[in-house]
C-alpha cells in the first residue's frame, strides 16, 4: 500500500466523482419525474462520447464544443426516445417501461456496433496539469468538474427559477393535479426525459476528454449511475451529485489500498448494503 499516493488518488476520485454525479443526475431526474427506470442510460452516455469524437477528430474543432453539442443533441434525442418508446406505455406497469427503455438500449448498441465497431477510440486533449507537491491534477479533470458543476447549477436554476421548470416539478409531484392546473403533463414528461438524456450525454462527452472509450463503454458508467442513484436516493438530484462524490472518493482511495480489479466489488457491496440498511438512500428519495 502506497500511502503517498492516497491523497492524489482521493483528489482525483473526487474530481471524477463530479462527472459520475452529473451522469447519475440525468438518470435520477428521469425517474423522479416520469417514474421510468431508463435502461438506455449507458448507450446514451456512449453517444455523448462519440459526439465529442466527431467534433474533435471529424470536424477538427475544439473538443469542448463537442461537449456543448452533446448536451443539445441529448436534449433532442431524449425527447425523441420518450415520444417513440415511452409515451405510449407511461401509465403501464413498471416492467413495461423497463422493457421499452431496454429495447432502446439494444437498438442503440446494435446500430453503433455495426456502424462504429467496438474498437477503442480516444480524443486527444492536452490541457496540462496542476502540481502541488506530490499531487498532480490533470487539466482535463479540472475543466470537466467546472462544466459538470455548471451543468448541475443550470439544471437547478431551470427547475427552481423558471416557470417551465416549476411545471416539470409540479408534474413530478402530482401529475393529475398539475393537469387540472392547465399544465401539459405529456410535454413536461418529454422535457424531463430530454433533460436527463442531455445530462447523461454531457457526462459522456466529458469522460471522453479524459479516457479512451468504445461503443460499449457506457455500460460501466450506467452501472455506476445506478449505484449512485440508490446511494443518494431515487429521484433526488442533489443526492445523485453527493453520491457521485462518494463513489469517486471510494474508487480513488480503494484503488490505493487494494488491487484495482476489486474496486467494482466494493462499489457493488456498498450498493447492496445501502439497499438493505437504507433503501431510500442516504438523503432519502424525493416523493
Amino acid at each position: 500500500m502506497n500511502l503517498g499516493a492516497l491523497l492524489p488518488s482521493a483528489i482525483d476520485g473526487l474530481l471524477l466523482g463530479c462527472v459520475y454525479g452529473l451522469a447519475a443526475m440525468g438518470l435520477t431526474l428521469i425517474f423522479g419525474v416520469t417514474r421510468v427506470v431508463n435502461l438506455a442510460h449507458g448507450p446514451v452516455i456512449a453517444m455523448g462520447m462519440f459526439v465529442v469524437l466527431a467534433v474533435a477528430s471529424g470536424a477538427g474543432l475544439n473538443p469542448y464544443i463537442g461537449v456543448l453539442l452533446a448536451a443539445v443533441v441529448g436534449l433532442a434525442a431524449g425527447v425523441v426516445i420518450y415520444v417513440v418508446a415511452v409515451d405510449r406505455v407511461i401509465n403501464a406497469p413498471e416492467l413495461t417501461t423497463l422493457l421499452a427503455t431496454f429495447a432502446v438500449n439494444l437498438i442503440i448498441i446494435g446500430t453503433a456496433t455495426t456502424l462504429l465497431t467496438t474498437s477503442p477510440r480516444a480524443v486527444d486533449v492536452d490541457l496540462g496539469a496542476l502540481r502541488a507537491g506530490n499531487v498532480t491534477v490533470m487539466g482535463t479533470h479540472v475543466v470537466a468538474v467546472v462544466i459538470a458543476v455548471a451543468a448541475a447549477g443550470a439544471l437547478y436554476a431551470f427547475l427552481f427559477r423558471t416557470r417551465l421548470g416549476k411545471s416539470v416539478r409540479a408534474v413530478a409531484a402530482d401529475r393529475a393535479a398539475a393537469e387540472l392546473m392547465g399544465i401539459n403533463s405529456r410535454r413536461m414528461l418529454a422535457l424531463a426525459f430530454g433533460l436527463g438524456t442531455a445530462l447523461a450525454m454531457t457526462a459522456g462527452a466529458l469522460l471522453a476528454t479524459m479516457f479512451s472509450f468504445n461503443v460499449l463503454s457506457g455500460g460501466t458508467y450506467e452501472t455506476k449511475s445506478f449505484v449512485i442513484v440508490v446511494l443518494g436516493g431515487l429521484g433526488n438530484p442533489t443526492g445523485a451529485l453527493i453520491g457521485g462524490l462518494v463513489i469517486g472518493l471510494l474508487e480513488g482511495v480503494t484503488a490505493v489500498v487494494i488491487p484495482v480489479s476489486w474496486v467494482p466489488v466494493i462499489e457493488y457491496a456498498v450498493f447492496v448494503l445501502i439497499l438493505l440498511v437504507r433503501p431510500r438512500g442516504l438523503l432519502g428519495s424525493r416523493q
